[in-house]
């Protein structure tokens, strides 16, 4: 698929058939997301496949976002190996995760699976239910499957600021 087609053509799915995901497409997703660039290269993300009735659970406890899709992806970045900004106030792991999760989510689209970013749950409660190291940050989960047909983007996805209201040439 052309990347313009790829950008324009993905959506945030809010309900997902049973169909189950193919390995292959899993596999070309999770690469997407291992070839996104981080400052300084330092691959700070862990993703948790989340895909067993366990896992899923865990998430339906977490948001009422997971819209029946069959697999989850749980965005990390482990906080003791992110680059400092000059003037020590930021670093580079909400950053790194969210182009690596962007690298993913536009995969997916590339390989017609459907897809959905969530932020509507609780970070520091996924962790402690994911029993991650104490040194990852939960960034975002994202769902991934096939939408049940006849579901549409919600209308106002097409709903874009002309570039003159968000760009700014100086």
């Amino acid at each position: 698929m052309e990347f313009k087609d790829v950008i324009s053509k993905r959506y945030s799915c809010k309900s997902y058939s049973e169909k189950p995901l193919e390995s292959e497409k899993l596999k070309a997703i999770l690469q997407a997301g291992r070839l996104a660039p981080t400052a300084k290269n330092l691959q700070e993300q862990h993703i948790y496949v989340l895909r067993s009735n366990e896992a899923l659970a865990k998430i339906d406890q977490l948001t009422p976002c997971r819209y029946g899709a069959p697999v989850v992806l749980m965005v990390a970045f482990d906080k003791n190996n992110v680059f400092t900004y000059p003037g020590e106030q930021r670093n580079s792991g909400i950053e790194d995760a969210s182009i690596v999760a962007t690298h993913m989510l536009l995969a997916a689209a590339d390989q017609a699976v459907d897809s959905c970013w969530i932020n509507f749950f609780d970070p520091d409660k996924a962790a402690k239910l994911f029993d991650l190291p104490d040194h990852e940050e939960v960034l975002m989960l994202m769902d991934l499957g096939y939408a049940k047909e006849g579901v549409q983007p919600l209308p106002n996805h097409t709903n874009r600021k002309d570039l003159d209201q968000t760009v700014t040439y100086l």
